[in-house]
Order: C-alpha cells, then structure tokens, then sequence
C-alpha cells in the first residue's frame, strides 16, 4: 500500500540519508549555477529570464497571470515586465473584450529570445543525460 506507513519497509541508513541529502544539494547548487551562468549568457535578470520562458506555452499573458505563475506580488511583476518592454522583448496590447485589461505578448525579438534560450536548455539537458 502506502510505503510511508508500511513498518516492514527497509530502514534507511545514516550513511544513505548523509549520501542523499549531498546530492540534493549538489543537484540545488548545480541549478543555482547553471540559472546564473544563463543570466550571464543572454544578458537578463533571472526573473526577467524566468518571466520570458512563461510564454513558451501562452501567446498572450496578462500581468496578473504572471505574478501567479512566478508567485510574486503584482508590483515586482510590473518592474519585470518593464525590463522586458524595454529591452523589446514583450509589448503590451489591450484586450479587445475588456479594454481595462493589459495583455502582453512576445514581440519577433523576445520570440528570437526565446527560440535561443529554448534552444540552450536542450543543449544543457542533453549533456546531462548524456553523462
């Protein structure tokens, strides 16, 4: 059934739980460093980054969809969003249905950007389950 309540299950050694907790942090850091070196390599903020990638799966997206999303408040989303307009990377629309809504979309540039970035993290993943 339930193997977190089975009694019979086989214990865990101290050396086995040491050995799993070192690679959960190695695994952590390698993210921490590979998400920095992204940053580095196409020239954006990590949360600027992070936010691009959201419309991999939308072709429009309103801020407050991407405060969800990213699980930050409204108004760091409005800093963010604007790095991005200002780096050409998203514009703004208003939403034909409800013009108090802004919906914002991937410009060629920012679709570019995201072809590119796509593109490195296959790479990335294929040498690490090449190794």
């Amino acid at each position: 059934m339930n193997n977190y309540l089975d009694r019979s299950a086989p214990s865990v050694t101290p050396f086995q739980l040491q050995q799993f907790q070192s690679l959960i942090t190695r695994l952590f850091q390698c993210c921490q460093e590979r998400m920095q070196y992204q940053c580095e390599r196409f020239d954006m903020p990590d949360a600027e980054l992070r936010c691009l990638m959201l419309f991999g799966q939308e072709r429009y997206l309103t801020p407050k969809g991407i405060a969800h999303k990213m699980n930050v408040v409204k108004s760091r989303i409005t800093k963010i969003i604007d790095g991005l307009i200002k780096k050409g990377l998203v514009h703004r629309i208003k939403d034909p249905e409800d013009s108090r809504i802004s919906l914002l979309s991937l410009t060629p540039k920012g679709q570019n950007k995201l072809t590119e970035i796509n593109r490195f993290l296959d790479e990335v993943h294929e040498q690490v389950l090449q190794q």
